[in-house]
């Protein structure tokens, strides 16, 4: 059988299920098999076919239809819908389009409901632009028309099941052992670190493994706008989730709504998924009254830093230049800089500390820095993180704990 013939057997079967009652995912399988069955009876079917079917149909209705696959498939790391007209995947840093795509946008959006109503977040034609998760903590962000002119867009992030290691960071050559051993010192102390890095250089995936070395007698609160963290080693853990507003009237609750609160809730550690907003302000203020933080911020160097948390305060509040480059270097202790390089790798660029002003201008210390050495016939660039210099201020952690 053709594609085409099977895509006509898939909405044949469709067609003759009862599915107008709720049903368990094992009545569903049977009445597909039901189906399969008569259909067999009119024409020979192969065992392969058959089972084609069986999940196609079955993802059709209780899952998420041709993503499913994608979505089970370890290897995959990005699936990119655009409208109708095709979908692309990231497999091992690499770009692909495959030869699938969605026959109808109604089918796409049904999928997309399906993904936005599971945590409770709406997306419409009033509301087109939408961030939401699946159940496995896969990123989803979705835009419909009339913002998006080629038909719905769909892309989803997804994280492996078992969150990485530092271990495996070091097993990759990533970091040093020296650098893991003072990274893991640092979190013990209670350091406020701010992780930095583009689109998909592996920000949270670091906050992460830094979230291993807390003291799993610590009372941990973590703020995101969709939950991804994967905290597995803290007993003690609150977890935050933003809310958009609705139809229904619910008002909209942001992650500077959920830090303020988080301040009441008596935390050891805070951890914000992101701070990209007016939320700048209450998540530097709460790193410089005592409170052990580490979050995540867009930049491209640990030099930009600076800049990018001086616009998003003043987003917030009007306050001097020198007012927040002070409260900049005495509220972080650790800036850790995050790339993706061409080869498509995610390396640790720079570790650095906020050390003083000079001239009205922050300084950075810069203790680790990645060195590239050469490429690879196959591409590949090869390099180490190397110590260039040592930490000055972590003094006033040791006073602390």
């Amino acid at each position: 059988m053709n594609k085409g013939e099977i895509a006509d057997l898939h909405k044949i079967i469709l067609e003759k299920l009862d599915l107008s009652r709720q049903m368990t995912e094992d009545e569903i399988r049977e009445l597909i098999d039901e189906q399969i069955k008569q259909e067999s009876k009119k024409r020979y079917l192969e065992i392969s076919i058959r089972e084609q079917l069986r999940r196609e149909v079955f993802h059709s209705i209780r899952q998420l239809g041709i993503l499913q696959e994608l979505i089970e498939n370890p290897e995959i790391t990005e699936i990119m819908v655009n409208g109708t007209s095709g979908i692309f995947i990231e497999k091992k840093g690499k770009l692909e389009k495959l030869d699938i795509c969605f026959e109808s946008e109604e089918k796409l959006k049904h999928v997309i409901w399906q993904i936005t109503a599971g945590c409770n977040r709406v997306v419409n034609e009033a509301s087109p632009i939408v961030d939401a998760r699946l159940p496995d903590g896969a990123r989803v962000n979705v835009v419909l028309n009339p913002v998006a002119v080629n038909g719905p867009i769909l892309t989803i992030r997804r994280f492996p099941k078992d969150p990485i290691t530092i271990d495996q960071l070091l097993s990759m050559k990533s970091l040093t052992k020296e650098c893991r051993d003072q990274l893991e010192e640092l979190v013990w102390l209670g350091s406020n670190i701010l992780v930095s890095g583009g689109t998909g250089s592996g920000k949270t995936t670091f906050l992460n493994i830094l979230s291993g070395f807390i003291p799993k007698t610590e009372r941990v609160i973590t703020i995101e706008d969709s939950a991804e963290l994967q905290i597995r080693n803290i007993s003690n853990l609150v977890r935050l989730e933003t809310r958009n507003v609705n139809v229904e009237g619910c008002t909209e609750i942001t992650i500077r709504d959920l830090i303020k609160a988080s301040l009441r809730m008596r935390p050891d550690r805070i951890i914000v998924g992101e701070v990209r907003g007016k939320e700048t302000v209450d998540m530097l203020q709460s790193v410089n009254v005592g409170h052990s933080a580490m979050t995540t911020v867009h930049a491209n160097s640990v030099r930009d830093v600076v800049s990018r948390l001086e616009t998003m305060v003043l987003m917030g509040m009007e306050m001097p230049l020198s007012a927040i480059r002070r409260q900049i270097i005495s509220g972080f202790d650790v800036m850790v800089h995050l790339g993706r390089l061409k080869d498509g790798s995610r390396r640790i660029l720079e570790i650095a500390e906020p050390d003083r002003l000079w001239e009205g201008e922050v300084k950075m210390r810069t203790v680790y820095r990645f060195e590239s050495e050469c490429v690879s016939p196959n591409g590949e660039i090869k390099g180490e993180l190397k110590k260039v210099g040592e930490f000055k201020h972590v003094e006033k952690l040791h006073l602390s704990r």
